[in-house]
């Protein structure tokens, strides 16, 4: 029997799936890729494959898993087989070098950003920036690596001390620091390549936060709290000149499934920093919301099972800021 196969890495954040597709009678199967092996002369089964690969995998001990991952989406392409977040996809989540080339070339505008390797290159480009700048890891998730720099002094001794933490693909990005009039973030979550909802984020308790429930055990740094009016709300009738782009964009890049998070300056000028195509949900923001992004996932997720079997072409999109899989 046709299913759908949701690779992934990280167990806790594939729960509120798995309760998704038990409440929808959905069938699947899940391939976990922190390790394993791949036979190319075996074809895979017959059925749709959700990439749920992470970028900040290495942070739980699986290093390789998102090259594994690349290995496995290949594999599948190859033999045509339906995949929900490409191995397109994969890359941009992998890269922020990678993501900003991609959304600069749709018109969508990112912060200035010097990518650098080794000691010395990182504070010479700090130089070129006006204080204050920040530094980020190039492959990253979590909020990895981010650190807030008032001068160039502060970066150098931060660079030659214990505390330095290098990117895991040896790639640290210095990037202007967006001032923003209110210390919150958007980020717009889409589901089959449409618009889903926007949630408004609280950063003024820093830089790090996973919408995840799991965050909460599995990364203590984490400060996804769950009381009411806390940190994640759903934005009501949210309008931007964003979502087309953002949907032109995910189409172009075969992104199916993501969230993608600006911020506005002073100005009120959007800039774009991150797509996350491995995108968690905060249940308590979605239940005063009453909007509920893996039922979406896993409803869309059926649909494109469904067209399978029947032999009809992936599911339609609905027109943009019409969520066809919104589940309420």
């Amino acid at each position: 029997m046709n299913r759908i196969y949701v690779i992934h890495e990280n167990d806790a954040w594939v729960a509120p799936l798995r309760a998704a597709f038990d409440e929808l009678g959905l069938p699947f199967e899940e391939w976990f890729l922190g390790a394993g092996s791949l036979d190319l002369v075996e074809p895979p089964p017959a059925g749709v494959f959700y990439n749920r690969m992470s970028a900040s995998s290495h942070t739980r001990g699986h290093r390789y898993a998102p090259e594994h991952t690349a290995a496995v989406l290949a594999w599948l392409e190859r033999h045509g087989r339906r995949v929900v977040n490409s191995s397109r996809a994969l890359q941009l989540e992998v890269s922020k070098v990678a993501q900003y080339a991609a959304l600069e070339a749709h018109g969508i505008r990112t912060p200035r950003t010097v990518a650098a390797v080794g000691r010395d290159a990182i504070v010479e480009a700090g130089r070129g920036f006006a204080p204050p700048f920040i530094t980020k890891h190039n492959r990253a998730g979590k909020g990895l690596g981010v650190r807030l720099f008032h001068d160039v002094a502060a970066l150098e001794s931060y660079v030659d001390s214990t505390e330095f933490e290098p990117s895991v693909d040896g790639i640290t990005l210095i990037q202007e620091y967006i001032e923003a009039p209110e210390p919150y973030i958007t980020r717009a979550e889409f589901v089959g390549g449409r618009f889903l909802y926007a949630v408004r984020v609280d950063t003024s308790q820093g830089f790090e936060l996973c919408p995840a429930d799991a965050c909460r055990v599995d990364d203590a740094y984490c400060p996804a709290d769950g009381s009411p009016g806390g940190l994640f709300r759903i934005v009501e009738g949210f309008r931007h000149e964003l979502v087309a782009r953002y949907e032109r964009f995910l189409a172009a890049n075969g992104i199916h499934i993501a969230g993608v998070e600006f911020i506005l300056d002073r100005r009120g000028a959007a800039y774009t920093y991150d797509v996350n195509t491995n995108t968690n949900y905060n249940s308590e923001a979605e239940a005063a919301a009453g909007l509920y992004g893996m039922r979406s996932v896993a409803a869309y997720l059926g649909a494109e099972l469904e067209g399978l079997e029947s032999g009809r072409p992936a599911a339609a999109a609905a027109p943009a800021g019409q969520p066809r899989y919104a589940e309420q």
